[in-house]
């Protein structure tokens, strides 16, 4: 499945993503305050994660939908739901330093957030996110997420466990 928007192209990942993606994502200042992401990101990183992302995307049960966000070929960024489960799922995201503050993951949240609402048939969406990550917060609340509490000691982040805030958008 393809997403086309005037500005980007969300899609499933490929083989020949691996360069673009660690090249992209291979950055403290965007690794920063995610948990599940290495820092460096190397090219074997790459390889594991396009390999787990096409996995994925043959099954007919599918627990996570993986999108790489491509601006003329070169991958920008990710959005993933995950953990969907029945009515519900969790959505993540990343976008490189360079396009920052361009309303590119906005859109792209809203986007998935109406494709999990709308096709996936969920009802509620939900994300966390580190608390000194004030763009990522402004992306959720601009798309008209909430914010229902703290999770403390949520995810583990460079040999310590760090809290998070859990937001969720109801259909």
């Amino acid at each position: 499945m393809m997403i086309k928007t005037k500005r980007f192209i969300l899609r499933p990942y490929g083989k020949s993503d691996e360069k673009s993606l660690v090249e992209n994502i291979n950055d403290w200042k965007v690794t920063q305050f995610m948990s599940n992401i290495p820092y460096p990101y190397t090219l074997k990183d790459a390889r594991k994660w396009i390999k787990k992302c096409i996995k994925n995307t043959k099954k007919t049960n599918k627990t996570r939908i993986d999108f790489a966000v491509d601006i003329n070929g070169e991958i920008v960024g990710g959005i993933d739901l995950h953990n969907i489960e029945k009515h519900k799922a969790e959505i993540g995201y990343w976008l490189t330093r360079k396009l920052w503050n361009k309303g590119i993951m906005t859109e792209a949240l809203r986007i998935m957030t109406n494709y999990g609402f709308n096709e996936l048939k969920l009802k509620r969406i939900s994300a966390t996110v580190d608390p000194k990550n004030k763009s990522s917060i402004f992306v959720l609340e601009k798309n008209k997420y909430k914010r229902e509490g703290l999770l403390r000691d949520y995810a583990y982040k460079s040999g310590k466990y760090v809290d998070r805030f859990m937001y969720a958008k109801l259909k």
